[in-house]
């Protein structure tokens, strides 16, 4: 019988929740909460946002915005991000990255005026947002398969020795003016005589509390020991009156949701740019993602995450914000202060706001050689040197693939190191289908069926048959290798073949530029007096050779199950063949 209609809405119910749940995942994860995650959350919330709020000011200067829109973008951003984002671990905010693509954008169009730069930012932000968004409901999150574990491991490497350079200047007390890791490099060894010493200690001793009680594995976290004794030791010491930086009163208030204003002669402008903004977005999201989930062994959805980035670059465009992307430093600095869920981004807005609208001095004597000391420390735990040398121990070839990609991000930056990671494992990936392996099997003496002549030299071959392998697709670029491969193996066998038999499980598709090599094979073959046959061939390539009209050329009977099965069959007519050349008794 079924349920009477009072026991149906629960079950609707929870099939809305579960939908709720996989455009939300914050939801989700807010119903499974468990209690023991609330203080690790609650720390790394609160360390989070004493980086979160030097860096959000900045970086809305770099973009040539007022600071506090910059704290406006990194709260609506960690809100939206905590709801709509997969990771646990990834910290959306404004980024060094984007802020010089914003200003080349917003500056010229604004034309000097301050509240337009604003609205021109809020609508890029809202385009990008549109963009990713769009792209996640698409599901274009499958270019997170182009970064596997060598490219993850050498973006990472590469970012944590940008990062490390970049702050190298602030952990000594002075500012450099130099973009790119070279000139940073150049820059901080010339202005080495500008040290301030106590800011120098300062940034060491804080490096040492960090990974001394990591080390040790202390209850105490590290990062946030360190900012409570930097910002002691500068308000005993009066070491501001020596040159130390701090971060100074935050500016107060927050502003109401509203729509950004801009002329449409402008959205042209703002369109073009916002493409090449979500590109770098997107590149950076799925590649920190990717990276930081399989150092923690989690899986999480990429076209989710392009969601999550969408709908932040959404509400920090209503906000008075501006686009934002991913922040490595900032996602190593929560992982390493012990967040567990996506409710560290809800702590570290709630914090960042407050401070904001109730207590704009709190952290006013909070030092920037404290905030280097935390970005750095938080880089060392992305370089991971233990895995860059099993890769070399065990497959050199993806070791050069992880250091170019390293390379890449570090010396052209974050989207043309992708870039040129990716191309490389696409061009290795090609390699590898252009020139596969090939074998000869035989029979090894004592072990079950037919093995690489490579590996077993005395495996018995039967006189006549050639049977290869082939370990990859035939398509247009090797085609042509195969057919020298096979013309080659025909022309060094011992004794001459009458059937080629080809172990085709390995071949997993035929184009029609190696149906027609195919073709004319088997028609040179037959002229000598070979014959081409298939063994373990896949039914979908088997139908595709149908529709190439490949079994017009070959025997349909050459199309056998197993290797066994053809090696019975040749064995029946190779022994017909002896009977009718026997003479008659």
């Amino acid at each position: 019988m079924s349920a009477p209609p009072a026991a149906r809405p629960p079950r609707v119910a929870r099939d809305k929740r579960a939908g709720v749940a996989r455009w939300a995942p914050g939801v989700g994860v807010l119903r499974a909460y468990r209690r023991e995650w609330l203080p690790q959350d609650l720390t790394a919330g609160v360390v989070l946002s004493a980086l979160l709020v030097p860096q959000g000011m900045a970086y809305a200067e770099l973009a040539g915005l007022p600071p506090i829109t910059g704290l406006y973008a990194t709260v609506v951003c960690l809100v939206a991000y905590a709801v709509f984002g997969p990771s646990p671990y990834l910290v959306l905010g404004p980024d060094s990255a984007l802020g010089a693509m914003i200003a080349a954008v917003v500056l010229p169009l604004a034309a000097g005026d301050g509240s337009q730069a604003v609205a021109l930012a809020g609508a890029l932000a809202l385009l990008v947002g549109l963009i990713c968004t769009s792209a996640g409901v698409l599901k274009l999150g499958f270019v997170a398969d182009l970064l596997s574990r060598p490219i993850r491991v050498g973006y990472l490497a590469g970012l944590a020795v940008t990062i490390f350079v970049g702050q190298l200047p602030k952990l000594l007390g002075f500012s450099v003016d130099a973009e790119g890791l070279l000139r940073e490099l150049a820059a901080t060894w010339q202005g080495l005589d500008q040290t301030n010493l106590y800011a120098l200690a300062i940034g060491l001793v804080d490096l040492a509390l960090i990974l001394g009680l990591k080390r040790r594995r202390s209850r105490i976290p590290g990062v946030l020991a360190a900012v409570v004794v930097s910002i002691l030791a500068v308000t005993v010491f009066d070491l501001t009156a020596r040159g130390v930086q701090v971060v100074g009163t935050l500016p107060q208030g927050f502003p109401a949701p509203s729509f950004p204003a801009v002329g449409l002669s402008d959205l042209p402008f703002l369109l073009a740019a916002s493409v090449g903004i979500s590109l770098v977005a997107i590149g950076d999201t799925i590649a920190n993602s990717a990276g930081f989930a399989a150092r923690r062994g989690y899986q999480v959805d990429s076209n989710q995450e392009l969601v999550g980035i969408g709908s932040a670059n959404l509400l920090a465009g209503v906000f008075q914000g501006f686009p934002v992307s991913t922040s490595a430093s900032r996602t190593a600095v929560a992982e390493q202060s012990g967040a567990k869920t996506q409710v560290t981004g809800l702590v570290a807005a709630a914090v960042v706001l407050s401070m904001m609208l109730f207590f704009p001095a709190l952290v006013r004597n909070l030092p920037q050689p404290a905030l280097a000391a935390l970005v750095i420390s938080a880089s060392f735990t992305m370089f991971d040197l233990t895995e860059l040398r099993r890769l070399f121990a065990m497959r050199r070839s993806e070791f050069a693939l992880a250091v170019a990609c390293a390379l890449g991000v570090a010396l052209v930056g974050v989207l043309g190191g992708i870039i040129i990671a990716v191309s490389l494992a696409i061009g290795q990936f090609f390699a590898r289908a252009w020139r596969p392996y090939s074998a000869v099997l035989g029979q090894p003496a004592g072990v079950p069926g037919f093995h690489d002549l490579a590996r077993y030299p005395d495996a018995a071959q039967i006189p006549g048959l050639l049977i290869l392998r082939w370990d990859a697709p035939l398509f247009f670029a090797n085609a042509g290798l195969f057919r020298d491969t096979v013309l080659q193996r025909l022309a060094a066998a011992t004794s001459a073949p009458r059937l080629v038999l080809l172990a085709a499980e390995p071949i997993t598709d035929v184009d029609t530029t190696a149906a027609k090599v195919l073709t004319d094979l088997d028609e040179d073959l037959n002229a000598t007096g070979v014959h081409l046959a298939f063994a373990e061939l896949k039914d979908p390539v088997k139908d595709k050779l149908v529709r190439y009209g490949l079994l017009e050329t070959i025997d349909r009977r050459h199309f056998y199950p197993t290797l066994e099965v053809a090696v019975e069959a040749f064995a029946r007519e190779a022994e017909g063949r002896q009977q009718e050349r026997e003479p008659p008794r």
